[in-house]
């Protein structure tokens, strides 16, 4: 997209974040926002610090990603409110930690429809509704630099991850013909509430006391705390919707992160490349 002046974008998990982030660039940039997010109160004043800094229309809607009939209603709304939708950053997500054997199945059932699932919901819901305008469009999944390379005790995190990536690979061959562009953002650490999220997961948070007490959660809280201004990638995320760039990196030190797993994927490819034994086949 070149032109966002006076379009809509739909912005999910857009109380704080990455998606308040986003939103507060696309709004910068003319467009007019629908903030989505399960959080009421964080939300409610969200859309109150945007409507005061913006001079475009902004409105929000609370709303569930990982509920099919929830995301289908704020879509209407959406349209209802605005007319047209042109930008879609399906940004929700949680995140989710363990060992294996240790990790209850309602627990790996909870990340995936909200980090998935939520992706794939926008998707399919939005795609007919930018198509019918016939003015283009851009879908932004946010996934991480995490469904690049895996990192022990975070495999629910990494699945879902990469899954966001490989679809919205697959996803920006299909609606190219369409005039629709994808890209998927895949951040390192980003000043975020993302390592707190799996408080919320359906077996239950740890204790804060715990929390307080374990090395392991401090380490990760003062990471996280000491990476990129959210506000930064958001900028970032919409030069390159404006670039129609498909995957959207925000840390150049991560580089050797994706140059050794594609070592590794050309180092075991090359095994039956000298094996030899389905040559030919």
């Amino acid at each position: 997209m070149k032109d966002f002046n006076g379009k809509t974008a739909f912005v999910t998990g857009a109380a704080s974040g990455l998606g308040l982030a986003m939103a507060r660039a696309f709004a910068a940039r003319g467009m007019n926002v629908m903030l989505v997010d399960l959080n009421e109160d964080g939300l409610a004043a969200a859309a109150k610090s945007l409507r005061a800094a913006m001079n475009v229309e902004i409105d929000s809607i609370v709303c569930d990603v990982a509920d099919a009939d929830a995301m289908q209603r704020a879509a209407d709304k959406t349209i209802e409110r605005f007319g047209k939708v042109h930008v879609v950053c399906n940004n929700a997500g949680v995140a989710l930690s363990g060992e294996p054997g240790t990790i209850p199945l309602k627990d790996w059932r909870w990340i995936v429809d909200i980090n998935l699932m939520g992706v794939v919901h926008g998707v399919e819901i939005f795609t007919p509704l930018i198509q019918s305008h016939g003015e283009g469009g851009h879908f932004v999944n946010t996934a991480s630099m995490a469904g690049h390379g895996a990192s022990p005790g975070m495999s629910p995190y990494n699945a879902t991850k990469f899954a966001v990536v490989g679809y919205s690979e697959g996803l920006r061959g299909e609606l190219e013909p369409h005039n629709i562009g994808v890209s998927c953002l895949c951040p390192a650490w980003v000043k975020t509430n993302i390592h707190n999220t799996q408080q919320g997961k359906p077996s239950g948070g740890r204790p804060q006391d715990e929390l307080d007490a374990d090395p392991a959660y401090q380490n990760m809280s003062q990471i996280i705390n000491s990476g990129l201004d959210a506000n930064d990638v958001g900028e970032w995320v919409a030069d390159c919707v404006e670039a129609d760039r498909l995957h959207i990196f925000t840390h150049p030190d991560f580089k050797p992160f994706i140059d050794t797993r594609a070592e590794s994927v050309a180092t075991d490819y090359q095994a039956i490349i000298d094996d030899g034994r389905f040559a030919g086949k």
